[in-house]
Formats: C-alpha cells, structure tokens, sequence
C-alpha cells in the first residue's frame, strides 16, 4: 500500500497545497513524493515528539501536515503531543502509520501496532482509516484532505486476491455472499480471508463485509438486516480486543437492540508463544489467519 499512498499524495500535491514530515522513512518508496513537493516534504529525523509539535505548529497557521513514520513510532513515541497538541485543538494533522498490526514481523513487538486505533479513538475529534486494498488508498486519501481534523491512517500489505472486483470504495463493503452468518474483517487480513472462503459454497461461508473507517455509529442497514437474519456475527480485526471494532461494533448493535445468537471477536492476542516471527506466524498464533476463522465459524454456524 505504501506505493499508492506515494502515488495518492503526488496526485493530490498537483490540486492543493500540504506540508509532509517523515520521521528519517520512505528510502526507495517516497522519492516521487519528494520531487512533487520539494522544500514542503521534510525529514524531521529520528524526532517523532518534535515532529508532531511542529506539525500542529504549521496547522495552527493553516497548513494541512501530513506525518509519517512506522505504526508504532507514529502513535506511541509522540501520543502526548497527538493528545495535547494536535487532538485538544482539532488541528488538520494526518498521522500515517505503515505496517499496522504485525506488518513488521520479525522486529519484534516494538515495531507491531496492535492497540493504535483503540488507543488513538479515545483522543477527542480524531478519526482512523484502514484501508483494506491498495486500490482503498487513493479515496481514503481524498476524504482524509477534504476533512479539516485529526486523522490516523494505518498502512498494510495489500492481499487482494486475484480477479477480486471491488466496486467503489465505501466505509463499509459487502465484498461476498454467504448464508454462515455475517463476518465483519477490518484491514488487508479481508484478502486473504476473501480468498479462501471464495472457494466455499455460499451454504458453507459467511457474508463479508469490510469496514474502514472508524468510529462509527452504527453499520449499514444490509449488514444490520443480515445479521439479524442469520443470528450470527463473527469480526476479524489484526488489534487487541480492547478498543477493536469488536468491541465498537457490539455496542453499536447493543444500543439498537440486535442481539445476534452467536458472536465471535477474532483479534490479536499479542504474543502467546513468546516468540517472534512474520507476519503469518502471528496472524496462526493469534488464530486470525484464514483457514482458521473460516475453520471456526464452519463448526459454530453449521452447513
């Protein structure tokens, strides 16, 4: 995805104006970038704090920044200075995260970003993008610009499977028919789950949806009808279960009154073994790769 978010913002330098600061990232990925916006495209360093201060510094004066670094050193490092200087004064500073959840893999839990959009929503007036397919990047940045507010967009590996056609990009995408329940997958994990239950028949897999954007209030009206017709809801999110999309898309049904029979938060479980490995490796450990969220939904929702 990091290509079509260089590829996005070059776009969207040639229409309006914006400042970008890197935290000392973006060697062979952000030279298109660089040349599109010359003195307006800065290394801030090694200096996340610093870069977020000067950030909401230019905001205040009517910039629009866009700052870049890792997941974990875009939210983690500098949270008092999100906190404090962007979010309490609702200034138009996009924190752009690359490799959310366990995209870093063999670098250990210092480079995974398993709690930052739980961790960035409690923040007044901000917002978080998750764009599932690199094809979801290039809109998610137009609605990003066109919102003059504290925004989080946390970048992954695009798994798109082949011949996949997605329509046009929405906050919330029923991407396949099924009659096993409703399941709910925030992230690029979408591809590779999209990928394998494409192979079920439409008794054996549940319907897919894919949301992106966060918070939000309630969803759609034919995911909610859908859930209330099968009585079962299953949500797959690479984060933590505390501030995940399990957690908000249960309140949300909660206060409509939908209560689906079988529920079931597929999240990040941190690291159960006390090893470290790809991505992959996570993902089985945590029991949120494909085969088996689709292997467990087929035993509790019956063909």
């Amino acid at each position: 995805m990091r290509g079509s978010f260089c590829a996005g913002l070059v776009e969207l330098s040639r229409r309006r104006p914006f400042l970008f600061l890197t935290g000392d990232l973006g060697f062979m990925a952000l030279e298109p970038l660089q040349a599109a916006l010359g003195d307006r495209f800065v290394n801030a360093g090694v200096a996340e704090q610093n870069m977020v201060s000067v950030a909401a510094g230019a905001a205040s004066v009517g910039e629009q920044c866009w700052t870049y670094s890792i997941a974990p050193f875009i939210y983690g490092r500098p949270f008092e200075q999100i906190r404090n200087d962007v979010c309490l004064h609702d200034m138009d500073v996009k924190l752009v995260g690359n490799g959310g959840g366990y995209g870093y893999g063999v670098m250990g839990a210092t480079h995974h970003a398993l709690e930052d959009y739980g961790v960035l929503l409690t923040l007044q007036n901000m917002r978080v993008y998750l764009p599932a397919f690199a094809d979801d990047v290039a809109p998610i940045l137009e609605r990003m610009a066109d919102d003059p507010h504290p925004a989080y967009l946390r970048l992954g590996r695009c798994e798109k499977p082949a011949g996949l056609a997605l329509g046009a990009y929405a906050p919330w995408r029923r991407l396949l028919e099924g009659k096993a329940g409703v399941l709910v997958v925030a992230g690029p994990n979408a591809g590779t789950i999209l990928a394998l239950a494409r192979e079920l028949s439409p008794i054996e897999r549940p319907e897919v949806w894919v949301v992106s954007e966060l918070p939000f209030e309630t969803p759609p009206k034919a995911c909610l009808d859908r859930i209330r017709r099968t009585g079962a809801l299953f949500v797959v999110e690479e984060h933590v279960r505390q501030g995940g999309v399990g957690q908000m898309l249960a309140h949300a049904l909660m206060t409509q009154g939908v209560g689906p029979r079988t529920f079931r938060h597929f999240h990040a479980a941190g690291y159960p073994s006390g090893l470290y490995g790809s991505q992959a490796f996570h993902r089985a450990e945590s029991g949120i790769d494909a085969r088996a969220v689709l292997a467990e939904i087929g035993q509790m929702v019956p063909a």
